[in-house]
């Protein structure tokens, strides 16, 4: 692993370490804008996101800020693994709000388009130009052992040789995000965290997962 990065309610955090805090108690709309603007991001198609897309969006902006990999891997050697529990269940109550009167029929196209999930990796990936496996997977709760066996396959399978994966939750003002950027082993490079080698194995997202929901507790 070589970083990480997270955004729940109350904070946001790069490699364990908090570097934004939610002290005004900011709604996701207010707290994501407020990220946007610290991290100076210039990319006006977010605002016409849906929020799902929005924390993906943000999640690998922030995860990727002074990092190499995209330039260090070619494009189609970088993968997007995402997995989350609601899928784009928000945007499709939305939608189906404007179809199921058929008197008052009023489908709008800027909702329709957000009623899949991948289409918050494919907006990250268009941002960073990776082109590698692209994907998202639904579990009913942060699932460790799934986010390793894929990527896993990914690069046993020679698909890739970087991977940015992890879990990205939202639904309604509930959301939480976490991602990693994994490298194959390189034995001149040195993933480091509290002195000690991150393995990508499921123990250590585990591990990385419970200390970023802490605020749960």
């Amino acid at each position: 692993i070589r970083k990480y990065c997270g955004i729940n309610p109350i904070r946001l955090q790069i490699n364990g370490q908090e570097t934004l805090s939610n002290t005004n108690g900011l709604d996701f709309k207010k707290f994501l804008k407020y990220i946007y603007k610290h991290f100076e991001v210039d990319y006006p198609k977010y605002f016409k996101m849906d929020g799902l897309s929005k924390l993906g969006f943000l999640s690998i902006e922030v995860l990727l800020r002074n990092e190499s990999i995209i330039h260090k891997y070619p494009t189609e050697k970088t993968g997007l693994i995402l997995t989350n529990a609601s899928s784009s269940l928000e945007v499709d109550e939305k939608h189906f709000n404007t179809i199921m009167d058929r008197k008052n029929y009023f489908p709008s196209p800027s909702n329709f388009v957000y009623t899949l999930p991948n289409i918050m990796a494919g907006e990250a990936a268009i941002r960073h130009g990776m082109k590698g496996e692209n994907t998202v997977l639904i579990s009913e709760s942060f699932d460790p052992d799934l986010i390793t066996n894929a990527c896993s396959e990914a690069f046993s399978s020679g698909l890739i040789n970087c991977c940015i994966c992890g879990w990205v939750e939202h639904y309604a003002n509930n959301y939480e995000s976490l991602l990693f950027i994994v490298e194959e082993e390189d034995d001149n490079i040195e993933s480091k965290h509290s002195g000690e080698d991150v393995i990508f194995e499921s123990s250590n997202l585990l591990k990385i997962y419970k200390q970023h929901t802490q605020w749960k507790n």
